[in-house]
């Protein structure tokens, strides 16, 4: 076959998708991988259809688009991708967002924002427990997870569509998902890779960092999750959605930063006075985290890259991967 290097890539890019059509992609030899999941939310699907038409009438299409992304995204040198294999993540992918943007819409964003961060939020460096791994759909009844539920169900509803395709983890739908609320809403586009593996067990209760912890405290909390006090302030901005007081509640911006310098909850007019949480208030005592909220709140697009990276990273924290991904 001929390489897809130099001046023949054109012919040599018909080549290779001809070596590996949509109709001969690799068989899927594990078994559904959402343990996380109760069974009946499971499907049972182990295989992609041969028979599937209308998959394969699109599918040279969604790989055209991706094959590019797929190549230039980089990764570590050992799980760097072969060709087919590149090929099949990023087709993967696709189906995942495409799915996901079928059940998402703005005013649900902030929740599923939300939930992204209280499934990797367990994430302890010391044992390497808890992370990204979907565990959160056994974690629905604890207090801090209040409201997720309704979070977790269209993401549900989304992840039966692909694994009649492709079975995926939760805990990919999860990554996906956030990173799609945040795209759909204004914020900057974050690549994120598929190949998590499902928790069968909950996670360990008490990870998450509390809503009262001074900055002192959360960035001690951080810490232990491998996060400096740049990405805490960083993550901290996905706060700008939902009904917290920053800003435009469906707008993903830096209005977040700016509202906490004008610190509206030490004016006497009223609601001013529950803008934030405890813990988002906190930060603007503290001079390094002071330092970067300034930043972020006269540098958007630095806000954006900053926030892209740490999320990149939060959605990777403990997760286990399958060996082919």
């Amino acid at each position: 076959m001929s390489s897809i290097t130099g001046f023949n890539f054109n012919l040599s890019f018909r080549h290779l998708y001809i070596q590996f059509p949509a109709q001969s992609r690799r068989k899927i030899e594990y078994g559904c991988t959402c343990t996380a999941v109760r069974p009946v939310l499971c499907s049972t699907s182990s295989s992609v259809s041969h028979s599937d038409e209308n998959h394969v009438s699109t599918s040279y299409s969604r790989r055209l688009m991706t094959f590019m992304i797929t190549f230039l995204l980089p990764l570590p040198k050992s799980i760097q991708l072969s060709g087919a294999d590149a090929y099949a993540a990023a087709d993967d992918l696709v189906l995942v967002q495409e799915e996901i943007r079928k059940v998402l819409s703005k005013s649900k964003a902030a929740g599923v924002l939300r939930l992204v961060f209280h499934d990797a939020g367990t994430y302890e460096m010391d044992d390497d427990s808890g992370g990204m791994n979907g565990s959160i759909s056994f974690e629905l009844d604890r207090p801090e997870n209040k409201g997720l539920k309704k979070s977790l169900k269209i993401l549900v509803e989304a992840k039966k569509m692909v694994d009649e395709k492709q079975p995926v983890s939760m805990a990919d739908m999860i990554a996906v998902a956030g990173a799609e609320a945040v795209s759909l809403c204004g914020g900057p586009k974050i690549p994120v890779r598929l190949g998590r593996l499902d928790s069968m067990v909950p996670d360990p209760e008490g990870k998450l960092p509390e809503e009262t912890l001074d900055a002192s405290g959360l960035k001690q909390s951080f810490q232990r999750k491998g996060f400096s006090t740049q990405e805490l302030v960083a993550l901290s901005g996905a706060h700008t959605l939902g009904s917290k007081g920053f800003g435009n509640p469906v707008i993903f911006n830096n209005a977040y930063y700016k509202v906490l310098l004008e610190k509206p909850w030490l004016s006497s007019a009223g609601m001013t006075s529950m803008v934030g949480l405890p813990s988002d208030r906190a930060l603007v005592d503290d001079d390094e985290c002071l330092r970067w909220i300034s930043k972020y709140a006269d540098d958007q697009d630095l806000f954006f890259e900053d926030f892209k990276n740490a999320y990149i990273k939060l959605v990777n924290s403990g997760a286990k991967w399958r060996r082919d991904s």
